[in-house]
């Protein structure tokens, strides 16, 4: 049990300090946003301070991503730990209110990408197109998507990939099954 607690802990520092890096923010940046002091932001990131649920609100906040990414650390064993995630222990991610259920399948946010799972129900549909900093790489497991990349309309199907660099961009899925896709994301932003 205290390895377990020990690998979460260690998990969520090194989680936020690479979120708080990949948006090229200082500890002084962040800190000032959070009202708190560097050297609290800094023992929170070494895993010598355990924030309060209250904490990681506030900081989910300031760095932009959905408080379930700092919160769905799985227990893993010692010899898996940063190595290997199993099915059952994917961390969630985002929202699902747009019909969208996406898990994390990288072990965390510490490398210069991420890969998400990422299931789109049928009749999903995401209303407002995005753009971020990022280069986005995606693969469709199975199903049918409709992406709109950069103001053009594409139907991706299982097999297909796609890549989004800095581009707006918005999918749907019209069909009756849902449609599920791989993503490598870089920088990570969730």
């Amino acid at each position: 049990m205290i390895q377990s607690d020990l690998t979460k802990s260690i998990s969520l520092g090194a989680d936020l300090r690479a979120l708080r890096k990949s948006r090229g923010m200082t500890l002084s940046d962040l800190a000032e946003g959070l009202d708190r002091s560097v050297g609290w932001l800094s023992q929170v990131e070494r895993d010598l301070s355990e924030p309060s649920v209250a904490d990681l609100k506030q900081i989910a906040k300031a760095l932009g991503v959905p408080v379930s990414i700092l919160f769905g650390q799985a227990h893993s064993p010692a010899d898996e730990t940063g190595l290997i995630v199993r099915a059952h222990a994917r961390r969630p991610i985002g929202s699902s209110a747009e019909g969208l259920i996406e898990e994390l399948l990288s072990p965390d946010l510490t490398d210069d990408f991420e890969m998400v799972h990422s299931t789109f129900e049928p009749g999903a549909n995401m209303q407002e197109a995005v753009s971020r900093p990022t280069q986005e790489v995606g693969y469709l497991v199975s199903g049918c998507l409709v992406l709109e990349i950069d103001g053009r309309t594409f139907t991706v199907r299982a097999g297909d990939s796609f890549r989004i660099k800095g581009a707006a961009y918005r999918w749907s899925n019209p069909y009756e099954k849902p449609a599920v896709a791989i993503w490598v994301i870089a920088p990570p932003v969730y």
